[in-house]
């Protein structure tokens, strides 16, 4: 059973957005929702995709349909789709689903069948064939229909019935046939008319008879009068073409000769350009070539005048540096010697300078020593006036030897550390001057690899010169070489042209697409021969002209090994469309085998041919039964006597059928000469194109070259930087050592200085303790003991000397001192600096323009010999260029006066080609004189035999009236047209006419005829339609009355209804009797279909259903629309608030019958009322939003329920 499994719906009407309904049950479903909710809408867009009810829409029509909500979005396009179970393949589809959709926009309204465009009719033709008939539209139910079904007359069921019943259709056909019975009428009335007039013509016709027998007796004689004159006539004429016949033909001989000259000349020109052309590019050659090469002599020039000037630089700055280097290492070994001396000065002054300083400190030890010890006695002398007792002495001075004590302690420290100070120095300066010879050794080193270094790069310098040398040269030959290929190109381009005006385009276009085809196929290709005219050469150019007209266009044929290949190739050519070939298969060529008579006079056209073997047969099949003779007497004969196809060296062809070609052939348009010229260029651009690529490959291998020499050289370079750089890190670090070396050394004679000064005043502070500690074991006395005061004159004596020894001990060291600082400031501020500055400027040595070191000078200098060689080098290439330039020159002078040579000898050609050219153009009048003569008389021949053959078939007697004389023959004639002017009203055409007439009376009568019967045969299909259609209303009432009982019994078990058929009679009984005796019983007598029912007795007469209340009267629509439904049932129903107006009980078995024949067919329904709800299967409600968007969501039965009792409560 088929039916609606889901509908998806957008932008249609209300529902805006895509809305996809669940599936629906194949049996009774219910669709709820609020009066403009869009219930309508949803059953409008199933109308809108089955029925006929938007067909033909206007474009406000489609806007109409289209979402127009709230929001601002516009909707352009909507669509209904509608899927249909298909299981019992019911749809003739072979599926199991069938999926029709239906799109409509303001310009567009497509069907669409299983995701495929489909046409409207298709779509309905499907739907008729799956039950959905278009004349009972009662399958879908929409608001309005049962009460406009309520309301109808009469006639209108009637009408209703008919549509039911099928009548559109026949009475589409009846309407049809009428229309072609109508056209048959017109014709057949046309034929009558015809055949009256041509009867009347045939009658006049009898009459002109008699008359034009007797013209026609006098016509004769006079046909046979005129061709006797137009015979004497045409034997005058064929007479005079002969004569000029034979005078076109020795001027014509004339002609040829000229024109064989003029071919000879045309070839000599020919020649003498193609020379004068190869002259001039090779002209164009050297002058560019003198140009480039004037240019680089004249760059080179230039480059050695600037290298003569920096190697004049450069050897002047070198001769300066030799000066100033001598000046420089004789000032080194002075600064070496001063330094060396002012070293052993300095040696021999610093034990002195250490022992003076030793005698000081230990002198100015005893001193403090002393002068403490009579500090100590003075101090004690006093003691009794500081202190008052012993005790408070003892401890003054237990205090005052505890801090001695102390600070002696720190002293003692403080010598050490200054002892490990000095030690650390000294030891550090030790390595600092090892560091210093370390670096001298490491700076001589590097001298060695710059100077290494530096002729590297001389080397790398000089070998990038010469490969730059060697790519100049390279490039002279690639501008060349260039030259002459565009030259061959544009040669080859010119060939190609002409060669390709000597055939059709399409050829043209096909053997190009061969090429380009067989380099694709690459191997499998070898079996593409190529075209005809590439595989044979013509070594004897005499009979260039009898192989090109041989072949004719078999030239252009393309040879291939086998059918297989020619295949191959075409399909891809058909499926490119790529132009149009003929090919020749090695495979299917089977040349005969000819034999050629022996004899001086005939030579067999393939002899004269070379080509390779491979090709035997299709070089056979084109030119081996083809001979060449010396003249067209020769070939005919040969023709007759063996058979063969001959030739003359001039082109004129015998064929051994007997045909004769041949003229004028224009040697300038030699499709020969054209192929060769195009196989030379080609070959001479490839070459050229070659020698191009091996210059290019071998600029390029010297690009890579001195890219890698460039590389290397400023790998050299940077590592000179990078040494020169070290050089002056090294530099930088010696002078930081030596300076270190010296800070370290002073460091340590400070320490020293200052541990001996320490030392000095810990031993006075020693002997302070002691006097403090001899002093606490004596008692306290008011004055010193004897033997303290002779001892306290005996250290004031002590210090006295002391001091005036320590006085000559300082003077000693402070005048060693003062010698040693001033030789140590010159070694290290003076001497030592100076040194190491010489021996810098002796490292890079190259003095500039101010006497300053300068880097780049040192380059030039270390360059000079490097440039040097570049020099000589640069002069030998200007020598060779300016002898490559003296050779153009001189190559320039000969091709120029070989122009001139051959531009007069073209000029004198072409002269002479121009009196050829005068002569021949007054052959070609004289030419022309006689072929208008010709023209003329053949004119006039022909005009007579036109004549002749105007005269018509001509009596024997005709022929024998040719002996007579002329003038007799014009007097017979003109007696003959005086008796003819009395016929002039004769019609001459009279047998003729009433011949043609005769025809065409029979063939119209038997027109007729065919009329006839085609209207017997209208007449009685229309008859067959009528009574068909009377039948099929018959039919269809009896069905729909019995299933109206059927289903109003159902509907009301206690009730019977019933339809009655209107008639005429029943309106007017009076007609009875006439209308039966004219047979006015048919349908066309119906006049409406009424309805009686009864709701309470099945036997009452009942009541009309104008009698009935709203209620009953759509239960009595409803049960039409069931009759309707039950005798032309479809696979589903939709029902749109069809129980809106019906009573409680009546809902009740109207949802009862839909749930018995929902076993049969799906049905969709709309309802307010809750009886349906109990029977159906399914509920869906329909929701609508503020933004005027419709949706379809499934519902429960409560839910179905609910709704209802709330509609129901609703005011």
């Amino acid at each position: 059973m088929v039916f609606i499994k889901t509908i998806t719906i957008q932008g249609f009407k209300s529902y805006r957005d895509q809305t996809q309904i669940e599936p629906f049950s194949p049996r009774h479903n219910v669709v709820l929702g609020r009066n403009g909710s869009g219930k309508s809408n949803f059953f409008a867009a199933i109308r809108f995709v089955l029925s006929d009810a938007y067909a033909s829409m206007t474009r406000e029509e489609r806007a109409a349909l289209l979402h127009e909500g709230v929001s601002a979005a516009q909707t352009l396009s909507a669509f209904v789709e509608i899927v249909f179970d298909n299981a019992d393949g019911r749809f003739p589809t072979n599926g199991a689903e069938l999926v029709l959709r239906r799109t409509i926009g303001l310009k567009k309204d497509e069907y669409a069948q299983d995701r495929k465009s489909a046409s409207r009719a298709d779509v309905i033709n499907l739907l008729e064939s799956a039950g959905f008939s278009r004349s009972n539209p009662y399958y879908i139910v929409p608001q309005g229909r049962i009460t406009a079904l309520t309301n109808a007359k009469d006639h209108e069921r009637l009408a209703l019935l008919k549509e039911v019943a099928g009548t559109k259709v026949y009475e589409s056909k009846r309407t049809e046939s009428i229309k072609i019975m109508e056209e048959t009428d017109a014709k057949r009335t046309k034929i009558t008319e015809l055949l009256d007039y041509i009867e009347e013509r045939l009658t006049e016709l009898e009459s002109e008879k008699t008359e034009l027998a007797e013209f026609n007796k006098a016509d004769k004689e006079r046909r046979c009068l005129e061709y006797a004159l137009h015979q004497r006539e045409l034997t005058d004429v064929g007479e005079a073409l002969d004569a000029v016949e034979d005078e076109r033909r020795v001027d014509g001989e004339m002609q040829g000769r000229r024109r064989k000259e003029a071919a000879t000349l045309d070839v000599r020109i020919a020649a003498v350009e193609s020379a004068l052309a190869e002259s001039r590019q090779s002209q164009v050659t050297l002058r560019l070539t003198r140009a480039a090469l004037k240019g680089e002599v004249e760059e080179q020039v230039k480059a050695r005048t600037e290298l003569r000037c920096l190697v004049t630089d450069a050897e002047g700055t070198r001769d300066k540096n030799a000066g100033v280097r001598a000046s420089l290492e004789k000032e080194l070994i002075s600064v070496d010697k001063s330094v060396t001396k002012a070293e052993r000065e300095l040696i021999s002054i610093t034990p002195r300078w250490t022992a003076a300083r030793d005698a000081e400190a230990q002198g100015r030890g005893s001193l403090e020593g002393a002068q403490a010890r009579l500090d100590a006695l003075y101090a004690k002398r006093g003691r009794a006036t500081q202190f008052r007792n012993k005790a408070e002495r003892d401890s003054w001075l237990k205090s005052e030897i505890s801090a001695l004590e102390r600070f002696v302690s720190e002293q003692q420290a403080q010598v050490e550390s200054l002892q490990t100070s000095a030690t650390e120095a000294g030891s550090q300066a030790t390595k600092a001057d090892k560091r210093v010879v370390a670096a001298r050794t490491k700076m001589d080193a590097r001298r060695v690899d710059a100077e290494q270094l530096t002729r590297e790069l001389g080397e790398k310098r000089e070998a990038l010169a010469k490969v730059a040398e060697e790519r100049k040269e390279l490039w002279r030959e690639e501008t060349r070489v260039q030259q002459n290929s565009q030259h061959a190109l544009d040669e080859l381009r010119k060939a190609e042209r002409d060669l390709a005006s000597m055939m059709d385009k399409d050829t043209g276009s096909g053997l190009r697409a061969v090429e380009k085809i067989k380099e694709r196929l690459g191997e499998a290709g070898n079996g593409v021969y190529g075209p005809l005219y590439r595989l044979f050469e013509v070594p004897d150019r005499k009979y260039a002209t009898a192989v090109e007209l041989t072949a004719g266009t078999s030239m252009f044929h393309v040879v291939v090994d086998t059918d297989a290949t020619a295949q191959k190739v075409l399909d891809i050519m058909l499926r490119e469309k790529t132009g149009r070939v003929t090919f020749m298969p090695l495979n299917r060529l089977k040349p005969k085998p000819q034999t050629f008579p022996a004899g001086g006079d005939v030579v067999p056209l393939i002899d004269k041919l070379d080509y390779a073997a491979e090709v035997d047969k299709a070089m056979r099949q084109v030119f081996g039964r083809t001979a060449v003779c010396r003249d067209l007497a020769v070939a005919a004969a040969y023709v007759r006597s063996h058979g063969l196809n001959t030739i003359t060296l001039d082109g004129d062809k015998v064929d051994r059928k007997g045909a004769l070609t041949g003229g004028y052939v224009d040697a300038r348009r030699s499709r020969l000469d054209a192929t060769r010229a195009v196989r030379t260029w080609s070959t001479r651009h490839s070459e050229a194109a070659q020698k191009l690529a091996e210059v290019k490959t071998r600029v390029a291998q010297l690009d890579a070259n001195m890219t890698t020499l460039q590389g290397e050289a400023g790998a050299i370079n940077e590592r000179l930087s990078k040494l020169r750089k070290a050089g002056e890190v090294e530099r930088d670090e010696l002078t930081f050592l030596a300076r270190e070396g010296e800070r370290l050394r002073e460091k340590q004679r400070k320490d020293e200085s200052v541990r001996a000064e320490v030392n000095a005043e810990l031993k006075a502070h020693q002997a302070k303790r002691e006097a403090y500690e001899a002093e606490l074991r004596s008692p306290m006395e008011r004055r010193l003991t004897a033997d303290e005061e002779n001892m306290l004159g005996r250290l004031e004596q002590e210090v006295e000397s002391t001091k005036t020894q320590l006085l000559e001990f300082k003077k000693a060291r402070s005048e060693l001192g003062s010698k040693r600082d001033m030789l140590e400031i010159d070694l290290n501020e003076n001497l030592r600096r100076r040194r190491d500055e010489l021996r810098a400027r002796l490292d890079v040595m190259v003095v500039g323009e101010r006497g300053e070191v300068d880097s780049s000078s040192d380059e030039a200098v270390a360059d000079l010999d490097s440039r040097q060689r570049e020099l000589k080098a640069l002069e030998a290439s200007i020598d060779e260029l300016q002898a490559k330039l003296k050779t153009t020159d001189d190559q320039l002078d000969v091709l120029a006066k070989d122009l001139q040579d051959k531009t007069a000898e073209l000029e004198q050609a072409q002269a002479q080609q121009s009196d050829d050219a005068r002569g021949m153009a007054r052959q070609q009048k004289h030419a022309e004189r006689y072929l208008a003569k010709r023209n003329m008389l053949e004119a006039r021949r022909d005009e007579v035999n036109r004549s002749i053959r105007d005269l018509g078939v001509l009596p024997e007697e005709a022929f024998k009236a040719t002996s007579e004389k002329t003038d007799r023959l014009v007097k017979k004639l003109h007696a003959i047209n005086e008796s003819l002017k009395k016929f002039a009203h004769v019609n001459k055409k009279a047998f003729e006419q009433y011949g043609n007439f005769t025809k065409q009376r029979d063939a119209l009568l038997k027109r007729r005829e065919d009329l006839d019967e085609s209207a017997d045969s209208i007449r009685e299909l229309i008859e067959a339609l009528d009574q068909r259609k009377d039948e099929a209303i018959d039919r269809t009432f009896r069905q729909v009355a019995q299933n109206f009982e059927e289903v109003f019994e159902q509907l009301v078990p206690n009730g019977r209804g019933r339809l009655i058929i209107q008639r005429r009679v029943d309106q007017n009984p009076e007609e009875d009797d006439e209308e039966n005796e004219n047979g006015g019983t048919g349908v066309e007598n119906y006049t409406g279909v009424s309805i009686k029912v009864s709701f309470n007795s099945k036997v009452d007469e009942g009541l009309r259903i104008q009698q009935l209340s709203g209620g009953q009267k759509s239960l009595v629509a409803l049960a039409t629309v069931f009759a309707i439904q039950k005798c032309d049932p479809a696979p589903f129903y939709l029902f749109d608030e069809i129980d809106a107006n019906l009573d409680a009980q009546y809902r009740t078995a109207v949802a009862n019958m839909i749930k018995s024949l929902s076993g049969t067919a799906q049905f969709i329904a709309t309802t307010f009322r809750p009886e349906m709800l109990e029977t159906a299967d399914k509920f869906y409600g329909v929701l609508f939003d503020n933004q005027k968007v419709s949706s379809i969501r499934t519902i429960t039965r409560d839910e179905a329920r609910e709704f209802v009792e709330q509609e129901a409560q609703a005011p």
